[in-house]
Order: structure tokens, then sequence, then C-alpha cells
């Protein structure tokens, strides 16, 4: 598997970790637990970009690095 496949499956899991977090902080009754899974969820948004910034720098890199075909 390539890196660049790795980083979209990172970005996906995050994103779903993110959304699965977000859930259960709207279903809670218990304001510490909603408070937590906010945070978890903040968290997992600051993960998910950070990635997607690797996986940005990592498509442009590999561009830059090609002989050019004229």
């Amino acid at each position: 598997m390539t890196v660049k496949k790795d980083l979209e499956k990172a970005v996906a899991a995050a994103q779903s970790a993110q959304g699965t977090y977000a859930s259960f902080a709207a279903s809670t009754d218990d304001p510490s637990a909603q408070t937590m899974f906010e945070q978890m969820a903040s968290d997992m948004e600051r993960h998910v970009s950070q990635i997607n910034f690797r996986l940005n720098n990592t498509a442009e890199n590999k561009m830059n690095n090609q002989p050019n075909n004229q």
C-alpha cells in the first residue's frame, strides 16, 4: 500500500471517530461525558487537519520530484 493510500485511510478513520464522538456528545445527558466527547471530537478534527496537510504535502513532493516529460 502506498503512503497516499495509508494517509487516505487514516483520514477516513479519523473522520469516522470524530463523527462518533460528536454523536456520543449529543446523545448523553451527563455534562462531564458530553464535555469529554466534545473535546475528543475536537481533537479528531485537529488530527484530520494534520493528516490532510501531510497528504497534500506528500502529493506536492511527488509532483515536484517527477521528471518533466518534454
